[in-house]
């Protein structure tokens, strides 16, 4: 069975300013999704999944049916604000969705085979998406999942600081824990977070999750409780998010299943401030220039 590719896009792009998920980066207007999706089906993947917002759907479906009807299957999953499938009755005021974690156990119904978990609006590579295909093929298992790991010196923007999940890595490959480092940046060549304690050095080549996780469909029933008590937990903060590192520290940390950490040398780029948006182009101008990719992505 080919593993699925879902993809988190119902987000709101608060900080690019517009629905950036559907915003061109190619020679032909190519999305950053499109990229990964030709790299997906080149690597072996059998579905396309899309987690959006229901209001989103007509325009996704219109931009990337044409496109990949006769290619590979798709698949529409829908999050929202509703708490009644999960099993909990009430009713939470907030203004976006309960995070990534909640996003991925919206499929719930919809995913029945090994899957993996990327961003809508993170280009990764080719390399990344191969060798993640290969392990949800031979490897994966309900006590094993992964996640790709990239160097933190190929991950940041010129622009501001960035959030990353910084990977603690042992000695067998598996992710020891997980530390979201809201503020990462670039001074003078180095790389530094600032926490409550000041400013700290990270290594060039520390791994960092650009979320980026492969599963198989165990990982619903396993997280489900989880977000129970997260709820619970956090009803009256409307900014909470259950995000899948989360997840990911409590099944290490309780011991269900490791996280091998798939390391990959491709230089991950991304639009997280406007003024990412033509270095991603000229990133892309490049690949295409190459052969990596085709001038017309679909043609």
């Amino acid at each position: 069975m080919k593993p699925t590719l879902l993809i988190l896009a119902a987000g709101m792009a608060s900080r690019y300013g517009s629905m950036k998920q559907v915003d061109g980066f190619g020679p032909n207007g190519e999305t950053i999704i499109d990229y990964s999706i030709y790299d997906a089906i080149k690597a072996g993947f059998g579905k396309i999944s899309f987690i959006i917002r229901e209001e989103f759907a007509e325009a996704f479906k219109a931009k990337f049916e044409p496109k990949l009807q006769g290619r590979v299957e798709t698949d529409y999953v829908f999050q929202s604000y509703d708490l009644k499938p999960f099993g909990i009755d009430k009713e939470v005021e907030r203004s976006k969705p309960w995070g990534t974690a909640h996003a991925v156990l919206a499929a719930r119904n919809q995913i029945n085979e090994p899957f993996c978990v990327i961003n809508a609006d993170d280009f990764y590579g080719y390399d990344a998406f191969k060798k993640m295909a290969d392990f949800l093929t031979s490897e994966v298992s309900d006590e094993q999942y992964s996640l790709i790991g990239y160097q933190i010196d190929k991950t940041l923007s010129d622009y501001g600081s960035v959030s990353r999940g910084v990977c603690k890595v042992d000695e067998k490959g598996n992710m020891v824990e997980i530390n979201e480092r809201t503020e990462v940046y670039f001074k003078d060549g180095d790389v530094f977070y600032k926490d409550a304690t000041g400013e700290n050095q990270l290594a060039p080549d520390t791994r960092v999750s650009m979320n980026f996780w492969g599963f198989t469909p165990a990982v619903f029933k396993q997280s489900e409780p989880m977000f129970k008590k997260f709820v619970e937990a956090n009803e009256t903060n409307p900014k909470a998010e259950f995000f899948i590192p989360l997840v990911a520290d409590e099944l290490i940390k309780n011991g269900t299943a490791s996280f091998k950490v798939i390391p990959t040398a491709n230089k991950w780029f991304g639009v997280t401030y406007k003024e990412d948006k033509p270095i991603v182009q000229a990133s892309i101008s490049e690949l295409v220039q190459n052969g990596t990719y085709p001038e017309n992505l679909w043609a």
